[in-house]
């Protein structure tokens, strides 16, 4: 089976908004390339394409040893849609998309499983962190709220073979502080991120 991960990473300096009341803009982009850096190290050997359309993050991704897919103001899910359609028109056969604000990334190409689309949930079982599916199958990934019921609904109806992987790393990505504080997160966190209102621990009675 030949895999390859597939990362869309949007704007450093546009990334995790949400977290505005707890990093500065400085902190918010360096805690974008961490994660993504992360993301990158996990795919474990296989070979790693970029999509986006950001020259700043197309360099770090040539920096990192991946491979560019340049998708200028498409969106998210045009970008990745049209990123697996190159990919199957130069030969691979099998592709996992994972989203690059997972800290605890590890082993991604060991989710791809032969003729069967995967879905890792996010840890609220809404959103999709990664899936990983094979290009011949004819799936419309679709980011945004329930994005996971959406692709599990799909793929049953297309009569898709499905699997779904909860894991307790894989689940973990960044929007909140909340998310910034799990004791999973705070494990891996390096050392200049700064202690936040939500990460402090709760008093006792």
């Amino acid at each position: 089976m030949d895999r390859v991960v597939l990362v869309p990473v949007k704007s450093f300096a546009d990334a995790k908004a949400r977290l505005a009341s707890v990093l500065s803009p400085s902190q918010r982009e360096e805690l974008a390339r961490w994660m993504a850096a992360r993301v990158l190290a996990a795919a474990s050997g296989v070979a790693v394409y970029v999509a986006c359309d950001d020259q700043c993050v197309a360099d770090w991704a040539t920096d990192h040893g991946a491979k560019v897919l340049w998708r200028p103001g498409v969106g998210l899910n045009r970008a990745v849609n049209s990123s697996i359609d190159e990919l199957r028109d130069l030969g691979v056969d099998h592709v996992i998309v994972a989203h690059g604000d997972l800290p605890c990334a590890h082993d991604l190409p060991a989710i791809a499983c032969q003729d069967t689309i995967v879905l890792v949930p996010d840890a609220r079982g809404d959103g999709t962190n990664v899936a990983a599916l094979p290009t011949s199958f004819r799936f419309d990934l679709a980011y945004g709220p329930w994005s996971f019921e959406r692709h599990r609904a799909q793929a049953i109806t297309n009569g898709l073979p499905l699997a779904v992987r909860r894991d307790a790393l894989l689940c973990r990505d960044i929007d909140t502080a909340t998310d910034l504080s799990h004791p999973l997160v705070q494990e891996v966190l390096p050392p200049w991120m700064p202690t936040i209102p939500a990460s402090r621990p709760c008093s006792t009675v």
